[in-house]
């Protein structure tokens, strides 16, 4: 605590991550630790508790982006090892809303909608609980709590009371007078120091095998809780399930028909946007509403409805839970309570084969539903014919007359993929050319491999497949011949490499047992995760004069995803699309992602970008 009384903690802290490579550059941040490590010293200064006791500041949880802004591990008098995780506040304020577990509060410069302070502790309480071996191997108990050392008395009531009880219950809040309520509460479980190194076992400790959304389908709809929802994802949820609730129960005083509303829920790759859209359907489903999840990617629709199909639920049960996006072209209006559309940017104009049915897509879903969700990243659009957009869906909502709801509480940003890094993504915007940020080095703590040799590639990564969760994907650059030949191999490179593609074998393939040695296309990637992804990024993206280039020209014959290009000679279009495919291939990954290039200038310049030696 001596750093704390010479005011040099925050400092410290800074350091502290420059020596891990994060860059921060937050002086909000600098002074929140200033202020709230000087009313921690306060609550820990007690000689019931010991000196000697582990401290963590800013303890990021594996496998997420998120951090503890404060935890304390000790024993109590049974030798039982205990941790206090802290939820750390600035606030003197907030209000209530009528959604459980949220509250308005100003934070980021805004009043926005954000998770009670109780409810952040609880979830990241538990999501430790979820990934580390260590806590249930070790018999290692976690007390999740908030402290709003600011908060006004006067101001209690918006955030301490009865709408609240249940998450207050599960974590206690204190506020700016509650400092001695605080120092009692860790000093039940907290006496003196754990000799067992606890917090180091957090940072150093046995994860569990990390849970994709494919794998938990079937205990989700069943109604179990597979993940927790954690800041943004729960504000998202909470204000999707309140407004269904509302939409469902009221009636407009002018007609028989209810409100309209559609919902944009924004968010790139990884940050939760599928696991917020079967949650949702899950959740639907147990109130006894009519709904659906929505996509255009056949991919997860196939995988979610196989596992479940397996549990013996009826196969016409499973196919109206999720459908395509093109099945509500003579829909009649309102017929569901509620449509979940995941992908959203991947909506096409018209359905059917020749994309001549219907009139919208985006217009018909929301013309068939109460309530229209579209869960969407405009940095995802992969082909000539994805036409989703939040400009268009605007528009078709006004022509429904549905009232759209589109808040900046509803942006996802947190990233749960990629080992948690955030600036993962932003760095392969940089890398890629399709933006400039901020984030132009490798400076994450996440299995990056380039490697010289495809064939070394893939069996480094088939040491990786032991839960069947590493699959190899590549550009589309190859032709499919295995298509109507089945003895013959699609891509054929160096080394002795050559594989086919999946499409003919098999609809599951990211969780088919057999189907490691074929490779995968954005087509049956795109909203699926896997541990680890191999990418072979074909010669349709290059490093030339300087600069990461596109060439459309080698895109296969058999790709449909330029189609029209050579007509509309809309050759920007093609190359956002391509670097847009490599953007997503390269963050299928939660735990590493391993590369090889056709184009050798390439992987000497991924080198040189992330200091990542080749192979």
């Amino acid at each position: 605590m001596m750093d704390v009384r010479d005011n040099s903690i925050a400092d410290i802290l800074e350091d502290k991550f420059r020596e891990r490579g994060v860059v921060h550059n937050n002086p909000s941040e600098h002074r929140a630790w200033m202020n709230s490590m000087q009313f921690m010293r306060n609550a820990l200064d007690d000689a019931a508790i010991d000196d000697e006791c582990q401290v963590a500041i800013e303890y990021q949880i594996p496998l997420t982006s998120k951090r503890v802004d404060f935890m304390i591990s000790g024993k109590d008098d049974a030798e039982r090892s205990h941790v206090i995780v802290v939820e750390l506040k600035q606030w003197e304020d907030s209000q209530q809303t009528g959604r459980p577990d949220i509250v308005y509060a100003f934070t980021g410069h805004a009043n926005r909608a954000v998770c009670h302070p109780s409810y952040q502790a609880y979830t990241y309480a538990k999501t430790i609980e979820n990934y580390n071996e260590d806590v249930a191997r070790k018999n290692i108990r976690l007390h999740p709590c908030a402290y709003l050392h600011n908060y006004l008395e006067q101001n209690r009531k918006h955030i301490d009371n009865d709408f609240y009880h249940e998450i207050i219950s599960l974590a206690p809040i204190f506020l700016g007078r509650d400092t001695v309520k605080l120092r009692n509460f860790i000093k039940r479980f907290i006496h003196k120091k754990d000799g067992k190194d606890v917090l180091m076992s957090f940072d150093y400790g046995r994860l569990r095998p990390s849970k994709a959304l494919q794998d938990t389908i079937v205990s989700m709809i069943k109604g179990n809780r597979e993940f927790y929802l954690i800041d943004e994802q729960k504000v998202a949820y909470e204000t999707i399930l309140d407004c269904v609730e509302k939409a469902t129960a009221e009636k407009s005083p002018t007609s028989d028909s209810t409100p309209k509303h559609t919902i944009i829920v924004r968010g790139g790759p990884g940050t939760g946007k599928s696991v917020i859209a079967i949650q949702l359907l899950a959740t639907l489903l147990q109130k006894g509403l009519s709904c659906a999840y929505v996509t255009k990617n056949s991919a997860p629709r196939e995988v979610y409805s196989a596992n479940l199909i397996g549990q013996n639920y009826r196969k016409g049960y499973v196919k109206n839970l999720f459908m395509s996006s093109g099945c509500f072209v003579d829909e009649k209006r309102d017929v569901f309570d509620c449509l979940i559309c995941d992908e959203a940017h991947r909506l096409n104009e018209k359905s059917g084969m020749f994309h001549n049915k219907g009139t919208n897509q985006a217009k018909e879903i929301i013309h068939a539903s109460k309530v229209s969700v579209f869960f969407i990243d405009e940095d995802q659009i992969v082909t000539t014919s994805d036409f989703g957009n939040v400009r268009m869906i605007k528009e078709m909502a006004r022509e429904e007359n549905s009232h759209v709801i589109d808040d900046p509480s509803l942006t996802l940003v947190s990233q749960f993929r990629c080992n948690g890094s955030d600036g993962y993504l932003a760095f392969l915007d940089n890398l890629l050319g399709i933006r400039e940020t901020a984030n132009t080095a490798f400076d994450f703590d996440y299995d990056f491999r380039i490697y010289s040799s495809p064939t070394k590639m893939r069996e480094i990564l088939r040491e990786k497949n032991g839960n069947n969760k590493a699959r190899l994907v590549a550009g589309y650059c190859y032709n499919w011949v295995s298509k109507t030949d089945d003895t013959q191999y699609d891509i054929l490179l160096k080394d002795g490499f050559k594989a086919q593609w999946n499409f003919n074998k098999t609809k599951t393939w990211a969780i088919d047992p057999d189907s490691f040695d074929q490779v995968g296309c954005i087509h049956t990637s795109q909203g699926l995760e896997l541990d680890y992804v191999g990418v072979i990024i074909g010669r349709d993206l290059i490093y030339q004069d300087g600069h990461v280039q596109t060439d459309c020209t080698m895109r296969a014959k058999t790709d449909k995803s330029l189609l029209g290009i050579k007509t509309s000679r809309n050759y920007a279009l093609a190359d956002r699309i391509i670097r847009n495919t490599y953007r997503v291939l390269l963050s299928r990954g939660q735990k590493g992602c391993f590369v090889y290039c056709e184009d050798d200038d390439l992987a000497r310049y991924l080198s040189a970008m992330t200091g990542k030696e080749i192979q």
